[in-house]
């Protein structure tokens, strides 16, 4: 199964594209192809499983087995009943079918999906002569079938487990900003280890514990477990060997110091209790404090601020009074620093009476956001140095 001729395509953040690529090749991808919402590659088996364990941005990786062109429902039965689906896993496995399209010209997606996975029962009756169960809600084996205009492609989820459920959240926590966004930020801001990070409005802590991992080395998915595992090409060796690499990449603790605070006295217990699950909790300096009691803990640094739009200062006036006092604390307190706040209302620069040097489309789930860099300066405005002149 170590073929390098591997397709497959992994998912992401809208507007983290870029970071995924990189990250990509970072983990030893040669050849990539960034599209909106993800990036296809070529792989070898192993180098996906090192990408599940180690991507820190992809939303789970999809193995490509099959594709063709189709005009009507019967071609696209065809073109599934003619892949070996019972040379990837048994009759005994559950399955669940999941069809996506863009601007397929066929009327209904729900019959395509019942479609296939009438096919991919009577491969397996006529090969096996028994048939796979569907559970949609927990299955063993995920297929994806994406149909855009004319083309048809056929994935086995490799992942499982979106990747962004890295295995550390105590209970059932719904975190409003998705681990794999929280790291794309993190990428976005060009956030080194070695630079002091604050996050004064870390709600459950998603983005200081994404940087505790960045800068601990520690793979994302080393407390999880993947659907490869349950297919029969897995090979159990190899993927003992990539865990074990992972493990010795760690280091003991983090290069600088990481700080995070937030104003409920709850959330702050949530965050605590995620940051111990996930064996990094000395590594972070945690606090419940009003953003604006807070000072600088260092002369230079990375803050990062998901504020709790529509939920947790839910009335537009309390925005519009926020936002002021919020600009005037970091013009006071944060000289030195590189700001970034992630907001879906357009109307925060205008309000923090600072210009943003980058605003970033991103999404949070379906909801489009931007990511604005504040570069904080004595003052508030960046003064240009005039050279003196000779005489």
């Amino acid at each position: 199964m170590d073929s390098t001729n591997h397709r497959f395509f992994a998912p992401c953040p809208r507007g983290l594209e870029g970071v995924l690529e990189a990250e990509l090749h970072r983990l030893g991808v040669p050849a990539t192809t960034k599209t909106e919402g993800g990036v296809g590659f070529h792989a070898s088996w192993s180098t996906m499983y090192r990408v599940n364990l180690q991507s820190h941005i992809a939303s789970r990786v999809l193995w490509e087995v099959g594709q063709g062109a189709y005009k009507t429902e019967r071609d696209v039965y065809n073109a599934a009943s003619a892949l070996a689906w019972p040379h990837w896993f048994t009759h005994a496995q559950t399955i669940k079918v999941k069809v996506s399209a863009h601007r397929c010209p066929l009327p209904s997606l729900d019959f395509l999906t019942l479609r296939i996975k009438d096919a991919i029962c009577d491969k397996f009756v006529a090969a096996r002569h028994k048939r796979p169960s569907v559970d949609t809600a927990r299955p063993n084996i995920k297929v994806d079938a994406f149909l855009d205009q004319s083309t048809l492609t056929f994935y086995l989820d490799t992942s499982g487990e979106p990747l962004f459920k890295r295995g550390h959240r105590m209970g059932h926590v719904e975190a409003p900003l998705r681990e794999n966004l929280a790291a794309g930020i993190l990428r976005l801001a060009g956030w080194m280890p070695n630079e002091g990070l604050l996050d004064p409005m870390c709600g459950g802590g998603t983005i200081p514990l994404e940087a505790a991992l960045m800068a601990r080395r520690i793979a994302p998915g080393m407390s999880r477990n993947f659907a490869f595992e349950r297919l029969l090409v897995h090979d159990a060796a190899e993927w003992e060997q990539q865990r074990k690499a992972a493990g010795a990449e760690q280091v003991a603790a983090v290069p600088a110091a990481i700080h995070a605070s937030d104003r409920d006295p709850a959330m702050v217990k949530i965050a605590q209790r995620t940051f111990q699950g996930a064996g990094v909790a000395n590594d972070i300096h945690l606090k419940q404090s009003n953003i604006l009691d807070l000072d600088a803990p260092s002369a230079q640094g990375v803050m990062v601020i998901n504020p709790p739009y529509g939920v947790r200062l839910s009335k537009p006036q309390e925005l519009e009074s926020f936002y002021p006092k919020l600009g005037d604390w970091l013009k006071q307190r944060f000289a030195g620093w590189r700001a970034y706040v992630l907001t879906g209302d357009a109307r925060v620069p205008k309000l923090i009476g600072l210009t943003p040097s980058k605003r970033i489309p991103l999404f949070n789930g379906a909801l489009e956001c931007r990511l604005y860099e504040f570069m904080i300066v004595q003052g508030g405005a960046r003064r240009r140095l005039v050279p003196p002149t000779r005489t």
